[in-house]
């Protein structure tokens, strides 16, 4: 006996010890992937805000004429960029599709971790190619693949096991997500919660993941100072949650985006596979699904890009107000927002673009939200005292966890991507329910159920238990 510990007691302390050096290990090695991937996000980031100038520069010069240049290069943009960051990936990058954050999880549960380093400079340049020429997608699918590859590269450069690769590349996802969306806290629970589809979360790399976090938002917020320090968006405090009644119109909200999100994963999985279908080559497949975005953009050219600029116009709507003169502010005008954004994205992503789904979920959702919002005002006026601005801010976070199965994230992302965390009691509202309605649906393919459904830990659950 050692101080009323037995031998099976002795061996428990001692196997705790080994796996707290194990632990601090890859905390150290967690903050040297952060670090990398903190540098090339800054990189990136530089090169979004190059192809957001051009492309900025060439829509203030697009009239809505039959006959106007710009505008019709804004039509054929899509097509091209998107073209041309197809061709960059099939050259240089041996990850089949590279379809970022879709691609980082299929590497963790079958591939030990393992992501060819040529992902770090081809993906991000071939994102900005297609988003920045307009190609309706997001830049978070490129940044996480971007870190998780810098954490795999990482680990087989110092010949880690391959659990350590699969937990550094982990924590190069959350660390891409952090720096980028400038959410260190939702970008950490981003790299440990996303792999699964259900409740599940990887629970050896939530240190890590909280470690490069940390590192990866502080070094990108030094190089490049000033607003990365600040929220991406901001809502107005006063829209706080404070009347307990108000829990009855966020319900309905919950039921609209989880409906909401079914229609998102539905057309985006039939666009997908009738492209697939189609009988021509790959690039013929990028091309066409360019075009059909382009084709959006030529009438509505806030649904081109990311399209942050719709989430800002909703968080500043007055009642009548409109969206680059064409799309109104109305419940009608944000649905067709909605369901447009939808189909650019489908068309985008699902011919073969390189692109995210993340920041289009956002957006979606900032849609719905408002509109819902806007029809419990003008139905319940003075009832519920909603305004549509606070359910577009929830509408995001319910879209997000439904649709990418991480209510957690969605939760903290909002808040800190906002910088108003007056909201946060109806956006756990909102999340549980509408994770709830959409159990078995998710726009990953890759994710599994949960840790008994992964080959990662298939056979061990049941040792440890």
């Amino acid at each position: 006996m050692l101080g009323g510990v037995g031998k099976s007691g002795r061996k428990f302390l001692f196997a705790g010890r080994g796996m707290s050096v194990r632990t601090g290990r890859y905390l150290g090695e967690a903050t040297l992937v952060g670090a990398a991937t903190g540098l090339a996000v800054v990189v990136f980031k530089w090169m979004i805000d190059f192809a957001h100038r051009l492309h900025g520069m060439l829509a203030a010069k697009s009239e809505f004429t039959w006959t106007s240049p710009a505008r019709w290069a804004m039509f054929a943009l899509p097509a091209l960029g998107a073209l041309a960051g197809h061709i960059l990936i099939k050259r240089f990058s041996k990850l089949e599709h590279a379809r970022g954050t879709d691609s980082a999880i299929r590497a963790y549960h079958q591939r030990d971790g393992y992501i060819t380093g040529t992902v770090i400079p081809v993906k991000p340049v071939a994102s900005v190619l297609t988003v920045g020429a307009g190609g309706s997608a997001g830049y978070e699918g490129p940044v996480t693949l971007l870190g998780a590859a810098c954490g795999s590269v990482i680990a087989r450069s110092m010949k880690l096991s391959l659990r350590a690769r699969r937990i550094l590349m982990a924590a190069g996802l959350s660390a891409g997500i952090a720096a980028l969306f400038q959410a260190p806290l939702a970008g950490a629970i981003f790299g440990f919660e996303i792999f699964y589809s259900s409740s599940d979360i990887e629970d050896e790399a939530v240190l890590p993941c909280f470690i490069a976090s940390a590192a990866s938002y502080t070094i990108y917020a030094v190089v490049l100072g000033g607003g990365a320090w600040e929220s991406i968006f901001t809502l107005d405090s006063r829209f706080a949650f404070s009347n307990g009644l108000r829990l009855v119109p966020y319900s309905f909200l919950a039921v609209v985006v989880a409906f909401g999100v079914r229609f998102y994963i539905s057309f985006f999985r039939a666009t997908e596979k009738t492209f697939a279908e189609m009988r021509m080559a790959e690039w013929m497949k990028v091309v066409c699904g360019g075009l059909v975005t382009g084709a959006i953009g030529f009438f509505f050219p806030d649904i081109l890009g990311e399209g942050y600029s719709i989430v800002r116009a909703v968080f500043l709507m007055e009642d009548g107000g409109t969206l680059s003169g064409m799309a109104s502010l109305t419940a009608a005008g944000l649905f067709a927002v909605f369901a447009l954004k939808v189909v650019a994205t489908s068309f985008t992503v699902g011919s073969g673009g390189s692109g995210g789904l993340f920041a289009p979920a956002l957006v979606c959702g900032g849609a719905l939200g408002a509109a819902t919002g806007i029809l419990c005002h003008h139905l319940l006026p003075g009832v519920f005292d909603v305004h549509p601005a606070a359910f577009a801010l929830v509408g995001m976070a319910g879209f997000m966890a439904s649709a990418l199965r991480i209510p957690l994230t969605a939760i903290v992302m909002v808040a800190e991507m906002s910088g108003n965390h007056g909201l946060l009691l109806p956006a756990m509202w909102v999340c549980g329910i509408s994770f709830w309605l959409n159990s078995g649906w998710s726009l990953y393919r890759s994710q599994v159920h949960s840790q008994e459904s992964s080959p990662v830990h298939r056979g061990t659950r049941g040792r440890s238990v």
